[in-house]
């Protein structure tokens, strides 16, 4: 199955109809072009005879383009989340083609690929954000959006047989705290630049109104550390760097000091600085200083806000973290969503906690807001729509509810046609528009076993 010069052709192999593990492909001209390359986080079933308690991580199966990888134009990562960029250090023996990142992606990328020996033997192109770079027959320009995490950005793929404006993660948030505030300018601009199909994430495409700003929630953490009597610990995503800006302004403001639990904290911390998105000069205490601390004057940032095993707070919930041991009148704040199927994760999480006699705040029940979600609710997808006008829409990250509210949206706001599908249909956007279904079988290969 090799495309044409007058075709263009998406394809996603993960990512559409699901939340997570996003792997997908474009053909033009004899060639294919790969957008991210993730990991999801599978947890076997209660009702598994054969359930061992272990969560496998697992990426899409890559059999399809591994078996064309001399017609790979190349890989390019849209950010760095593990859902977007986790699967590349362990696919890429079997791609073995170029990869295109802006610089903090690559730098997270380059850490990744050292811990599996193939710092070197990965050709990475850093890519500066906002940029363009032709791609073997594509000729790509990075779109600056805002989301959860450093650098995001929308794809612009041109093509002389269409365009195609591929989204990835975003919002619109005009006081992201880290990062250049939402600029609608170049978004505007696509009106004019023919755009073919628009393919949209669409996590909150069920929620009405629009997404809460990262600059909205220093007022509510701030409230939250300010009342508690005696230890905080904040549980939230480690690649959300402005949370964790906002957290440390907190912290200075209500005289606490601040200790950073999970190495994928300070491994996120630590890329932002090498290249120079991070100015923040708070001084952080080792976590083995931390008992030296008095028990009011001390706010602790830690990962495992979906209930990892292996997290930091769940081995605080089992008192089995070196550095540190729970009190009853502690106050823990979950600075994050529940991500659908960690659910029975969290609950058993909360409940350790709760028999420690530790207060829990979570931000779904919490009387002032502690969490804004990266991803766009009705109205931003609305105004988006508006704004590029492509021709057709086609929704993905999301499970079928999901991308069936996101079509609804596009429709609404005067997109002429929308195609919705699953992971192995084949979306022809030239020369003739349709899906042809399951054209490749979806799979799944494990990575890791935790």
């Amino acid at each position: 199955m090799t495309p044409r010069s007058s075709d263009l052709w998406f394809l996603p192999l993960g990512g559409c109809g699901e939340i997570g593990m996003n792997f997908n492909l474009y053909g033009h001209d004899g060639h294919w072009l790969i957008v991210d390359c993730g990991v999801t986080f599978e947890r076997p079933s209660l009702l598994d005879p054969n359930n061992t308690g272990e969560t496998r991580i697992e990426a899409a199966d890559p059999k399809f383009i591994a078996d064309r990888k001399d017609d790979i134009a190349g890989l390019i990562i849209t950010h760095a989340h593990e859902d977007h960029i986790g699967a590349v250090p362990y696919l890429w023996d079997r791609l073995r083609c170029p990869v295109y990142a802006t610089p903090f992606t690559a730098e997270i990328l380059r850490r990744k690929l050292g811990d599996v020996g193939l710092v070197g033997a990965v050709p990475v192109h850093i890519i500066p954000v906002g940029g363009r770079h032709s791609v073997g027959p594509f000729d790509i320009e990075w779109l600056n959006l805002t989301h959860s995490i450093p650098e995001p950005s929308g794809i612009l793929i041109r093509t002389p047989a269409g365009n195609v404006f591929h989204t990835a993660d975003w919002k619109i948030d005009h006081q992201p705290v880290l990062g250049e505030p939402f600029d609608a300018e170049p978004f505007r601009r696509l009106a004019d630049a023919d755009i073919t199909a628009m393919v949209c994430d669409s996590t909150n495409a069920t929620l009405p109104g629009w997404s809460a700003s990262e600059g909205d929630l220093y007022a509510g953490i701030q409230h939250y550390v300010k009342t508690a009597p005696g230890r905080v610990i904040v549980a939230c995503f480690a690649s959300n760097l402005a949370r964790l800006l906002t957290l440390l302004r907190v912290a200075r403001d209500t005289e606490r000091s601040v200790v950073l639990l999970g190495r994928s904290l300070h491994n996120m911390l630590g890329a932002a600085r090498s290249v120079g998105l991070w100015d923040d000069d708070s001084v952080l205490v080792r976590s083995r200083d931390m008992g030296y601390l008095p028990r009011d004057k001390t706010l602790v940032i830690a990962t495992g806000s979906q209930g990892e095993s292996r997290a930091a707070l769940s081995r605080l919930a089992a008192n089995t973290h070196p550095d540190m041991a729970l009190d009853a009148g502690d106050r823990v704040i979950f600075s994050s969503k529940v991500i659908p199927g960690n659910e029975s994760d969290i609950q058993r999480l909360v409940k350790r906690l709760q028999i420690l006699n530790v207060e829990v705040i979570a931000s779904e029940t919490a009387e002032h807001p502690i969490h804004a979600s990266g991803h766009p609710a009705q109205d931003e997808l609305s105004v988006m729509y508006e704004w590029v006008k492509p021709q057709l829409a086609i929704p993905v990250h999301g499970e079928e509810k999901h991308m069936q509210a996101n079509a609804a949206v596009a429709k609404a706001s005067g997109v002429p046609r929308q195609l919705t599908g699953q992971n192995g249909d084949l979306f022809m956007l030239a020369p003739q528009r349709g899906v042809r279904r399951q054209v490749v079988k979806p799979g799944r290969v494990v990575i890791e076993r935790q």
